[in-house]
Parts: structure tokens; sequence; C-alpha cells
């Protein structure tokens, strides 16, 4: 108690935690979108964030970025922690080739370093416009028909959609310099009721 009787200690924890505040997010979405279809959930969003000169940096020496889309349909539970019913993710490593000077933006439903899965590339002439495919999700299936049967009518649900850089795929001198680094922190986290 005594610590925050200290004017000085107060002014200093407060403004700590504000550059903590300030440093979790530094990507946000300007459109979001889930909609319950015969295919299943279709998610929409646009991502938006700018990316730091360290990352373009980085990318103009073709060292790839790995980026993480999530999107979950959750159960919602008063009496215990919510339940995921179904979701998907995405990964998508973008990449510059500096043989060819352009920008190759890949998707992949499963790990890129796995045969599972699918995984569909596409060539750019600026990192402005990879970028901007990138930040763009359009009808995304995160949820099939077969795992929609299962919802309840009297269940609350929700669609949780999360969009980060995935700073465990950097090789690793870039990982330990990316640590605490507000440069490499691009996350961008929301929720919506399923209707």
């Amino acid at each position: 108690m005594r610590y925050w009787k200290n004017g000085k200690n107060w002014i200093h924890s407060l403004f700590i935690a504000f550059l903590l505040l300030g440093s979790v997010q530094a990507a946000d979405l300007a459109q979001f979108q889930a909609e319950r279809s015969d295919e299943g959930v279709l998610l929409s969003a646009q991502v938006r964030f700018d990316m730091s000169n360290v990352i373009e940096d980085t990318l103009s020496k073709g060292i790839p970025l790995f980026f993480v889309m999530d999107g979950q349909v959750v159960r919602e539970r008063w009496y215990w922690i919510d339940k995921k019913v179904c979701g998907s993710e995405r990964r998508v490593r973008l990449a510059f080739q500096p043989l060819m000077r352009r920008w190759r933006l890949s998707v992949a439903t499963g790990s890129f370093d796995s045969t599972l899965g699918l995984t569909l590339s596409r060539n750019f002439e600026s990192l402005g416009e990879a970028l901007s495919s990138l930040k763009r999700v359009a009808r995304w299936n995160i949820c099939d028909t077969s795992a929609l049967g299962e919802l309840d009518s009297g269940s609350r649900y929700r669609v949780d959609f999360r969009f980060r850089l995935d700073v465990n795929e950097l090789p690793r001198p870039f990982q330990i310099g990316a640590i605490g680094q507000t440069d490499w922190d691009i996350t961008a986290f929301t929720s919506q009721p399923l209707r």
C-alpha cells in the first residue's frame, strides 16, 4: 500500500502500464464479418497494420515471414471455460525473391514443412500488392456444415479471429533479437457473436 501512496512510484507504474498497453497490439481489424451459410461459417476480414523498417529490411534480404490466421467457433459457457466447437488455421508465407525481384505469397492449410495440406502461391510485383493480398481474408470457411449440425439452439456461440506474425519461424538470431521488440509485434484479435 505504501508503494501507491508515493506519487513518484505511482506515476512511474502508470507510465510503464501505458507503454505495455501500447506495444501489445500493432495491428487492428478495419472490417470483420462472420456469417453462417450452407457451406459452413464464412469469415471475411480486413487487417490493418504497418510494417516497421526492421521487418522490411529483413524481407529484402530474402528471409521469409510467416503469418498465422486462426478462426474458431466457440460455445460460451457460464459454468466453465468456453468450448471450442470447430475452427481452422491458415499459415501465410511472405518472401522476396531477389533474382526475380518479385514477392511471393504462399497460403497453406497445414505446416509448410509437411506434405499434408494444401499450399497455394502467387507472385506480386511490389511489396504493397503482396501486403494488400495478405491483409484481406475473403469468405474463408472456418467450420463446415457437419460441425455446425452439433450447435445447440439454446446456447450462445461466438467467432474468434486472430492474426499474428509468427516470430518462432524466423531464423534463430532474428528470434533472439525480436523478443520484446515492438517492431516485430503484429497481432490482431477480435470476437463476434455468431448469428
